[in-house]
């Protein structure tokens, strides 16, 4: 197969052009039926691939023509044997994954810090976690992989686990020895499954981690726009496996995916697979030499961190990925999230995330020195006026609470008879929602886990710092609905 086709994007280009005349939706009608403004921003020739799935242009959901083609094309690219197409993100083919291995009553080992579509995904299939704590770093308040020794323990406690979840690399980039885990798993018969999120380019350069279909694992939901050049919304899920068909990926996908897909999207991602089958190696080439230099600046600036290789030696940071640029700022004595907002207000700077103690910055090949030169001219007069304002107060202190005990299955405590209590009286008591701070997702507790007086001041502190803490129905987090305790008659 020629990597230089994209039978999707060209298929569609060339319906286009033939003009047909539409009884079909969208109802826009290539844009002639919508607000004049917004079409004239989009532009007629977005708005004339704008399609459904009528039969010369192929079904997401039965694919047998020129979307099979192009998912093809990207197996082969990715080293899959099957690939998908996503248009529910991401987070979509996290559930795929998970609900394609797991039954009701079915174990799956997963990272306690696992993204929100996981927990939902355990909720749907009915599966039981078997958590593993991810490794913690003191220094900079983040949680990284899991080791393969971790994987190791928890198969021989629960042998007939269906699935080994991993995250690779994490949000901040950093990547566990994802082939021995796979080594692992794979000796007690267990399919590995991997958050590939934030991966999607590791693939196609030898100085990046492993990718997942490069260590052997089974499945992979890689999101291809967040760092593949795709639109948002748009992701793959790679299948290399002889534990799991790819009939029975189809249909739980068929079963999470809209009807009205996106052609827009769908054709991102078949032009974003050519461009990094193509040019992706010499375009990540430059875009590591680019954040490499970055980085070097940043660290010449006082009371700065940004993290290089000197975080790599431990079994959960078995590799990284140096396009993405950890930024600590506690020895400025102000949050990540205080920086994220001077960043905005003074020299209109977007970051990835903040923290209480970090901000993320990703380098991709959509940036140039231009914009890497404003970065680090901005931190230097961050570092300089902060320091002036700080002089005399000292780093901040990194605290991450505890992760909380799981009493109940995430499942069982969606379901449960609750009631809603005040945050405040809630310790000790069995949450049945979800908190967390987004980005990037990662619960700080999970339904039916242990509310501890630890977990409510992290919360707090995150509040009162300004980050974004949600999942709740009380937005205000004044209360909490948590599982109702029945008394016993007298």
């Amino acid at each position: 197969m020629s990597q230089q086709r994209t039978p999707l994007f060209t298929g569609l280009l060339e319906h286009a052009n033939q003009k047909p005349v539409q009884f079909h939706i969208p109802g826009h009608k290539t844009g002639k039926g919508m607000n004049e403004e917004f079409r004239q921003f989009i532009g007629d020739q977005a708005l004339s691939i704008d399609l459904i799935n009528i039969s010369p242009l192929d079904d997401l959901h039965h694919p047998h023509g020129m979307i099979k083609e192009a998912q093809n094309l990207a197996a082969e690219a990715f080293g899959a044997n099957h690939t998908f197409f996503s248009v529910q993100g991401t987070s979509g083919a996290i559930m795929a994954m998970i609900m394609s291995v797991c039954h009701p009553g079915d174990k799956i080992v997963v990272p306690r810090n696992v993204h929100k579509s996981v927990t939902s995904a355990i909720i749907f299939s009915g599966a039981t976690p078997v958590f593993i704590h991810p490794e913690l770093d003191e220094n900079l308040g983040i949680s990284h992989g899991i080791t393969p020794e971790a994987v190791q323990k928890a198969l021989t406690a629960n042998p007939d686990a269906k699935g080994v979840f991993v995250i690779n690399p994490t949000y901040f980039g950093i990547s566990a020895d994802l082939k021995k885990i796979v080594e692992i798993a794979h000796s007690y018969d267990v399919p590995v499954l991997v958050d590939e999120a934030h991966g999607v380019h590791i693939h196609f350069h030898e100085e990046l981690p492993l990718s997942a279909m490069q260590a052997g694992a089974d499945m992979a939901a890689t999101s291809v726009h967040k760092l593949g050049g795709s639109l948002t919304q748009s992701s793959v899920l790679n299948l290399k496996s002889r534990y799991v068909t790819p009939e029975r990926v189809q249909s739980v996908l068929s079963m999470l995916t809209t009807t009205s897909t996106s052609y827009i999207l769908l054709a991102s991602l078949d032009a974003a697979r050519k461009h990094l089958a193509i040019n992706g190696r010499t375009l990540i080439e430059n875009t590591i030499k680019l954040a490499e230099k970055t980085r070097k600046q940043i660290n010449n600036i006082s009371h700065l961190l940004c993290v290089g290789d000197e975080i790599l030696g431990s079994n959960a940071t078995y590799d990284y990925d140096p396009t993405k640029l950890i930024i600590s700022v506690k020895q400025l004595g102000i949050t990540g999230y205080d920086v994220e907002v001077w960043l905005r207000e003074r020299f209109n700077i977007e970051v990835e995330l903040s923290d209480l103690y970090n901000i993320l910055c990703i380098v991709t090949p959509g940036d140039t020195e231009e914009e890497t030169s404003i970065l680090v001219h901005a931190l230097q007069i961050l570092s300089e006026e902060f320091e002036v304002k700080n002089k005399d107060e000292e780093a901040l202190q990194v605290e991450v609470p505890d992760i909380p005990v799981l009493a109940l299955s995430p499942r069982d405590a969606f379901y449960a008879d609750t009631e809603i209590v005040s945050l405040d009286h809630s310790i000790g008591r069995i949450s049945a929602e979800f908190v967390m701070v987004y980005p990037p997702g990662i619960p700080i507790w999970l339904p039916g886990e242990i509310i501890t007086k630890e977990n409510i001041q992290y919360i707090h502190s995150n509040m009162d710092a300004g980050l974004p803490v949600q999942g709740p129905e009380d937005e205000t987090l004044e209360t909490i609905r948590v599982i109702k305790e029945h008394k016993a008659f007298r």
